[in-house]
């Protein structure tokens, strides 16, 4: 059965760093653009980057440029794949239930992926 498991979410200070991790297995991901997106309280989810099955194309929220970094890592046998955002500077802002997600074709033809992780949450106190 598909997975996707979030981990690294937690309670962090304004200016500290966070990385998230997703562990996706149960099917061959290797070809599947990977990503993360958020959804703070009251508020509806939205993109905060993805990469391409490659690994080459990197795409980010303008709110999140220049301070979050995703990779991705594929293992041998194309078993299981590790998808990280490496959060810094964090802010407020960016409080929110964290998901990864996974998509045959793009994560960026709006609020859709093939499949979500459960989340993790992330605070960030001021």
């Amino acid at each position: 059965q598909e997975q996707l498991v979030e981990s690294g979410g937690g309670l962090v200070q304004a200016g500290d760093s966070l990385i998230l991790s997703c562990a996706a297995s149960g099917r061959n991901f290797s070809e599947y653009d990977m990503g993360w997106f958020r959804q703070a309280p009251g508020k509806e989810r939205e993109f905060v980057a993805c990469i391409t099955w490659t690994g080459v194309g990197k795409f980010y929220a303008d709110s999140v440029k220049g301070r979050f970094t995703i990779s991705r890592v594929n293992a041998k046998d194309d078993a299981k794949i590790t998808v990280y955002l490496q959060m810094n500077n964090l802010k407020p802002e960016d409080t929110a239930v964290y998901y990864c997600a996974a998509d045959s074709i793009s994560l960026l033809a709006g609020n859709y992926a093939d499949y979500w992780g459960r989340g993790t949450q992330v605070t960030v106190s001021s």
